[in-house]
Order: structure tokens, then sequence, then C-alpha cells
């Protein structure tokens, strides 16, 4: 049977395994990158964060390992944290999901989503660890988006830029490219614009670079008109979220004042809960409104 022969239940639990393995590859990145003097390659051997242990193959089987050791390293028995099962069961989930709602026969299609919702993930757990984004995976999308549309031109069969460029024709290689380049261009450009407006607003950083970068990128692969969609919706998002951190931090805040007996007026509290429930990453709301820009670009472009 060949490749594009496969089902998309088969084709769905073939991206799923392989999904929870790089899901384990991808802890890695989401550990090491953000740390002086590791590098996703060096040290080759997988370690205990506390311990320093090189881990023995039995103990990077992904999620299992972790269940049948109680959440706990072998050696020292510290703690390990939630988020790596966790990450390789989503990494498993969306390779299973991209792989059932992507024919066979569009497997190079199948393949740079797969990869660009890997980066994505890199860039959502780092950034909500370290409120930055690795530019390994910002930056190295700039690079990597021009030379896959090259190699994928349909990427970008839906682009205005791609169809001004093909004169109303099939997009081709050269056109896909020239809708990547504008795709970064117009991404990193609308963000950074808007946090040069928000800094001369409000007096102080109003958007960080990792966002402007890792917008740039997401536009090299969905296009330009793509990135202003992940944009709005990124941000309608993370308004909602935004909101729901701050009521959070609010009911936080008044329970503390009503255990200890104390009087601090509510619009204190209320002060307060914004001051901290503001602070929030950005980059995992845009992670969200490129992906789903990749999948549903079409419908959403004519939507909005």
């Amino acid at each position: 049977m060949n490749f594009t022969d496969l089902s998309a239940g088969a084709l769905a639990a073939i991206c799923g395994v392989f999904g929870l393995c790089v899901g384990s590859f991808l802890n890695v990145a989401i550990y090491r990158l953000p740390k002086e003097g590791l590098k996703v390659w060096s040290p080759a051997r997988s370690f205990c964060p506390g311990c320093r242990r090189q881990l023995e193959w039995s103990e990077n089987v992904p999620v299992l390992s972790w269940v049948v050791q109680g959440g706990r390293c072998r050696g020292c028995r510290g703690r390990i944290s939630v988020r790596y099962p966790l990450v390789e069961l989503l990494t498993g989930a969306t390779w299973a999901g991209l792989g059932w709602i992507t024919p066979a026969d569009e497997w190079p299609m199948l393949a740079v989503r797969l990869l660009v919702v890997s980066a994505l993930t890199v860039a959502t757990f780092v950034d909500f660890d370290c409120f930055e984004i690795p530019d390994e995976v910002s930056i190295g999308g700039m690079w990597v988006a021009p030379v896959v549309s090259l190699l994928v031109p349909e990427l970008h069969r839906d682009s205005l830029v791609a169809r001004w460029v093909a004169d109303g024709g099939e997009p081709g290689r050269g056109a896909a490219v020239a809708a990547s380049l504008a795709g970064i261009a117009v991404g990193a450009g609308v963000l950074l614009a808007i946090g040069w407006v928000g800094e001369r607003l409000m007096g102080k950083e109003a958007m960080g670079l990792g966002d402007v970068k890792l917008l740039g990128a997401a536009g090299g692969f969905i296009g330009p008109g793509g990135a202003l969609v992940a944009l709005v919706l990124a941000s309608m998002v993370g308004a909602v979220a935004g909101i729901g951190n701050i009521a959070r931090f609010y009911c936080l805040l008044r329970s503390r004042v009503h255990a200890r007996r104390r009087s601090t007026p509510r619009g204190k509290s209320l002060a307060i809960a914004k001051a901290c429930g503001q602070m929030l990453p950005f980059g995992p709301y845009l992670a969200l409104g490129t992906l789903v820009v990749l999948l549903y670009g079409k419908s959403l472009g004519s939507w909005f």
C-alpha cells in the first residue's frame, strides 16, 4: 500500500504515535532553549534537571515513563513537572488531528503543518515559562518559511499577493515566495508599529520584540492577510484571557481580605488585580491564531 492510499484514521494514528515521540523532543527544546550553556543537541542525552543524572531509555518513553515513575525522578525522587506528559499528549493529539483532516495525497502540506505546529508548541511553552520566545523559533522561522514556500507553493495558493504576482493564474513557486516574504514584512511590521504607538501613548514598552518576530515568522507561512487575521484572533482570545486573569486575581485578593478581616477597599483590590493580571504572554495567543489560519485560512479570510 502506498502512503497516499492511507485512510484518514490510519494516517491520524501514525501521526499521533510519531507526535508523542516528537513531543518528547519538544520538551528538551522547551527546557534548554532559554538556558545559557545548553543547546538542544548538546548534551546528547536527556538528564534530570534536579540531580543532572543521565536518563535511561526506559525513562524517556513518552507519557508512560512519567506515569510509571509517579511523576518523579528515578534517581533523586525529585518531582518532574506535569508539563512533560502534557506537551507529549498535546503534540500527539495535534499531530493526530492534522493527520485526520489532511488527505494523505497532500503530504507536503501535512509536513508543513506538522513542522509549524511543533515550532508553535515550543514558542508557547517557553513564553509561558519565561515571557520570551526563542530566536531559534522566530528568526529561524523567518529563514525557513521562504524555503518551504518554494518547495510547497500550494501553501500560498489562496494568498492575494501570490495571485497578484501570478497575474490571476495558479500561483507558482516564485509567487509563493513573494507571498511568504510579504507575510514576514506585514506580520513583523504591523506588530512593530503597534508597539511603537503603544509605547508613545503609555510611556512604557507595549509589545515585546519576541512577539514581533514570531508573527513575522508566522506571516511567512500564512501570508500577509493570514498574519493580520491571526493577530485579530490572538487579540480577541488574549483579551478574554486577560479579563479572566484579572478576575482571578481580584477574587484571590478579596478572599484574603475577608480571611484576614481587613478593610481594603474594592477599588484598591481591583487596581492591584489589573496590575498583576495584565502580565500575560502574548506569544501563545499568536500561536493559536496562526494555527487556526493555517488550517482554515481561506474560510476565515472570506468571513473577515
